[in-house]
């Protein structure tokens, strides 16, 4: 198999043994065929009934405890984990898969992305999947943009910036982030500093932003809170998420 990142990716003929060390594709597989995972990281929250073995997280994967499963794959992504991580696993003989998923469709494209990831599981593509393409399909072109600035961190502050796959969900939404020009995918910002822009979005996660903690901060438009998970995963959770998420901007006015 090649991976996203088009590194060919020795995989048996029948995969039983799955790790994945991201929360995404944790879900995706869970989804899908529950009984092939063997291992996920501590912040793998979803399914909520997931009773597998836990490897720390995903900057800092437990290396020796993944190998101790025998894994058949390893399933990881190009910006959550550490190639220094990936290549002691690789070193040691596992076979790693990584995505690279930064649009919902098209190039880097999260459709199609978990499509290939599925299919080196040895899975036909799913039901949630086709469900998940038909409905963002089916959404209509928003009458009207909105220019957002989209924190994911305070103390510093820290904003989506180019090329990020949440960037591009709230593009699709009819909101333009007024940091994409930014060199970094994930820049510091100056409050006093910031771009015109008439809509602020405010995840829960990396940050746990609320009603209290983060509108405070941006006095001069109104703040859209929303689920980080229906923001910023790929898998099962994007048919949630394109029927949640277009209420959840259009209240914030």
């Amino acid at each position: 198999m090649i991976d996203d990142e088009g590194r060919s990716v020795t995989v048996p003929a029948e995969t039983n043994r799955v790790v994945s060390i991201v929360p995404s594709l944790t879900e995706a597989i869970a989804a899908s065929a529950p009984g092939l995972l063997v291992g996920a990281t501590d912040w793998c929250t979803h399914p909520a009934d997931l009773d597998v073995p836990r490897l720390k997280g995903t900057k800092n994967p437990d290396v020796d405890a993944i190998f101790e499963l025998q894994p058949d794959l390893v399933l990881a992504n190009q910006e959550e984990n550490r190639l220094p991580d990936l290549d002691a696993l690789r070193a040691a003989g596992v076979p790693v898969y990584v995505t690279d998923v930064r649009t919902l469709d098209g190039e880097h494209g999260a459709f199609d992305s978990l499509a290939r990831m599925l299919d080196a599981c040895g899975l036909d593509e799913p039901s949630w999947l086709r469900e998940a393409r038909e409905t963002w399909a089916a959404l209509s072109e928003p009458a009207d943009r909105r220019r957002a600035v989209t924190p994911i961190w305070r103390k510093p502050w820290m904003a989506l910036g180019r090329d990020t796959f949440a960037g591009a969900v709230l593009a699709r939404l009819g909101v333009d982030n007024v940091l994409a020009g930014d060199p970094e995918r994930y820049p510091r910002f100056d409050l006093a500093a910031l771009p015109a822009h008439d809509l602020v979005v405010l995840p829960d996660e990396p940050y746990l932003f609320t009603a209290d903690d983060g509108p405070e901060a941006f006095p001069e438009a109104p703040s859209a809170l929303v689920s980080g998970r229906l923001l910023t995963w790929y898998g099962p959770s994007l048919v949630e998420a394109a029927r949640v998420l277009p209420g959840a901007l259009a209240a914030a006015r």
